[in-house]
């Protein structure tokens, strides 16, 4: 199924779905797909059709060209000195950001290249991360004047508070081993293994209840922020409710049965 295409401009944002995943691709590889408000509201528009598409059980984020995004388009921002404008596309953005973590469906960043600024944002927002052993993450505003400081909520929540700052104060690239080391990215591979690896991910997340996985994630992202006590409250009553729904039924009936489970419709 193909996203249609934007009237008389090749699209920001490419869409294929296939067995259950559905693949998000930015589409502006020779300027190494920019989050311009064009970009992103392109991909808000497929986060949004897909947020209610039963049928999509995982979505894999990736990019054409040689790399993976290198942030906001800073000759945009340039080209509107306004606050309005300026307050308008970072709040788009980030309300983007907040959908990867609000969708139904798991999010698998596919990253080559680089990832910088706002689309090193883009990978830690997301809730897997596979990279190319030869992909480089930075947060590199500091180097021409604006502090990274929205991309910094996603990576200080992937990455301790040390590093995050090395990244922000001296805007050098960090090496897809490192990445992983930090906790920003959950696999390094090869790039020629990068999509093996994600259908790894992909196929175990299609043979789950979908309805699980969706509370699942909606629960983990509520309780993470939350102060300790409060979070196991939260999470408490989330899993004495769960345990009553009809998927935990089955699945612990095909666990002691030893069958393989037939998830509730």
């Amino acid at each position: 199924m193909n996203a249609p295409r934007e009237t008389g401009l090749i699209p920001y944002v490419l869409s294929t779905t296939k067995n259950g995943v559905a693949t998000l691709t930015l589409n502006r590889g020779e300027r190494f797909n920019p989050l311009s408000r064009a970009m992103i509201s392109a991909l808000q528009g497929e986060v949004d059709r897909i947020a209610a598409d039963a049928s999509v059980r995982s979505i894999v984020l990736a990019a054409e060209g040689r790399g993976f995004c290198a942030g906001h388009d800073l000759k945009e921002l340039r080209a509107h000195p306004d606050l309005a404008w300026q307050q308008e596309l970072f709040g788009a953005c980030n309300a983007l950001m907040l959908s990867l973590t609000r969708l139904p469906q798991p999010v698998i960043a596919r990253v080559h290249g680089i990832a910088t600024a706002a689309g090193c944002q883009l990978v830690s927002m997301c809730d897997l991360a596979v990279a190319a052993d030869s992909a480089k993450f930075a947060l590199p505003g500091v180097n021409v004047g604006v502090f990274c400081t929205t991309p910094a909520v996603g990576v200080g929540r992937n990455v301790a508070r040390k590093r995050t700052m090395e990244l922000l104060l001296t805007g050098e690239p960090i090496d897809a081993a490192t990445a992983l080391a930090w906790g920003l990215v959950n696999r390094v591979v090869p790039g020629a293994e990068l999509d093996a690896t994600i259908e790894h991910f992909t196929a175990i997340i299609g043979e789950r209840s979908a309805r699980v996985i969706a509370n699942g994630k909606q629960a983990f992202y509520r309780q993470i922020d939350l102060g300790l006590g409060t979070a196991y409250d939260f999470a408490g009553e989330v899993m004495a409710c769960s345990t009553l729904e009809p998927d935990a039924k089955e699945g612990i009936d095909a666990f002691v049965e030893k069958r393989p489970p037939k998830w509730p419709g």
